[in-house]
């Protein structure tokens, strides 16, 4: 016997070899009982295909809803600049009414004094309105210079030494915009 017929004949007899013997040989076709490839493929293709347009359709949809809260939201933002002062103007009207009264009043009076002090009051109306905005004027003569709220037009000699590096006159007035600053007071400096 050779080698081959004797390995043969030993696992004839064994459960393996008729478990070898039940299985099919490979290359053969076991698609019978099964469905073939290419439908399954075809439809894993359709499913994907379904679940790619159903995302697609979310994504658009998600996408345009941002785009609409976006175009809402710059319409919002610039309706709210565009009216923000609305509120400042309607306050100022008041002065705005009391310069026309006195502007009336110069043609028809001579008292100086009697106007000056109508022209004060009015003044003091509108500083009073700007200050409940939040505007309030910089305190700079005699203050140290500070780069952050004063703008040096000038330097001069110090007349005592105390007076160096700080503010000697303001040429025109600082204001400050709920604590930001929104014109620097132009100064002179003692060197």
């Amino acid at each position: 016997m050779s080698k081959k017929e004797h390995k043969e004949e030993k696992n004839h007899g064994t459960p393996e070899a008729e478990k070898e013997t039940e299985m099919p040989a490979k290359g053969a076709d076991s698609h019978d009982t099964s469905v073939p490839i290419e439908k399954v493929e075809k439809q894993e293709d359709e499913d994907l295909s379904d679940k790619l347009s159903e995302l697609n359709d979310k994504y658009l949809r998600l996408y345009s809803d941002f785009d609409n809260y976006r175009r809402r939201t710059l319409k919002e933002i610039g309706d709210i600049r565009k009216n923000a002062s609305e509120d400042v103007v309607i306050k100022l009207l008041a002065v705005l009414d009391d310069f026309e009264r006195a502007i009336k009043a110069f043609d028809s009076t001579d008292n100086a004094v009697g106007l000056k002090e109508g022209v004060i009051l009015i003044f003091n109306k509108f500083m009073t309105i700007l200050a409940n905005v939040g505007l309030e004027q910089m305190k700079t003569v005699g203050e140290k210079f500070d780069t952050d709220f004063h703008e040096a037009i000038t330097n001069i000699p110090a007349t005592h030494e105390e007076m160096k590096n700080k503010v000697v006159d303001e040429i025109e007035k600082g204001y400050l915009l709920n604590g930001k600053v929104i014109r620097y007071a132009k100064v002179v400096v003692g060197a």
